[in-house]
Order: structure tokens, then sequence, then C-alpha cells
């Protein structure tokens, strides 16, 4: 098991970053690798400590092909800090019951922000999907924060 850190430079200030995390319809246009999709009637956000984020990706070659998310905010500072904890124990290959993600929004030159994302404890032998992942969905975030 591993920490997966993923660091980003996103050429948008840092509330408007937060808020493609925040806004469920700006969730839904971005979220997921490239080839998965985030229906918008999938999603349910409640942006507390003890609120749900709720949501299923996609694939859009085959859509009975799906991952559903189901986590709780435990710690949520505006335009600053998301941290979310989801119950793993029904994926076998996981090897933890529970994954944390916390995502950090940082002032960076230039108006742009700089985020943080780690998931912990992440399966070092998913890593390197993980973060093919994440960078697919972060280059559709680039789209939609231009």
């Amino acid at each position: 098991m591993t920490d997966l850190v993923i660091t980003r430079i996103f050429d948008a200030p840092r509330h408007l970053v937060y808020r493609a995390f925040t806004d469920p319809d700006q969730l839904a246009a971005w979220f997921g690798p490239v080839g998965w999709s985030v229906p918008r009637d999938t999603v349910d956000l409640d942006v507390r400590p003890g609120g749900r984020q709720v949501f299923t990706m996609v694939n859009d070659a085959d859509p009975s092909m799906s991952s559903p998310v189901n986590a709780t905010f435990v710690e949520v500072v505006e335009n600053e800090l998301l941290v979310g904890e989801e119950d793993v124990s029904h994926i076998p290959d996981f090897g933890a019951d529970r994954l944390r993600m916390t995502v950090e929004f940082h002032d960076e030159e230039d108006g742009r922000t700089r985020l943080v994302l780690t998931q912990s404890p992440f399966p070092t032998e998913m890593e390197s999907g993980a973060r093919e992942g994440w960078g697919s969905s972060f280059t559709k975030l680039d789209k939609i924060l231009s």
C-alpha cells in the first residue's frame, strides 16, 4: 500500500478550481477519465463535514460498465481543502476498508492554482492506472476552466 499523490497546476484561480469539485454541474462535466462520463442525474453533493459525495462514472462505449462513488466529506475548508472517505471494503483487490481522499487548493503566481490530491491507503499495483485516470480527468477539467 502507498499514498497516491498527484500535483497539478491549473490555469485558473483557486475558487474556480474548488468549484469544479463542489458544483454538481461542473463535476459531471469533467470527472472521470476520457471514455467515461458522469451523468448529471447521478450527482448528489452535500459539501460539508458529514455530507455526501455520490455519483456514478459510466463507460461511454459500454454503459453497463459503471463505477459508483459514495463518499462522505470529513473536512471542508471553502476554496482550500476537501477531505472525503469512502468504504471500499466491497472491492476485494483494494486491500483496505476505507479510502481517504484529500484535495488541497493552493494559490500560484499569475492567478493559477496548484492542486494536490492524495488518496490513501492505495494499492501499489493500481497506482499507474489511477495516475493515468486522474491525468485524463484533469485534462478534461483544464478545458472546463479555460
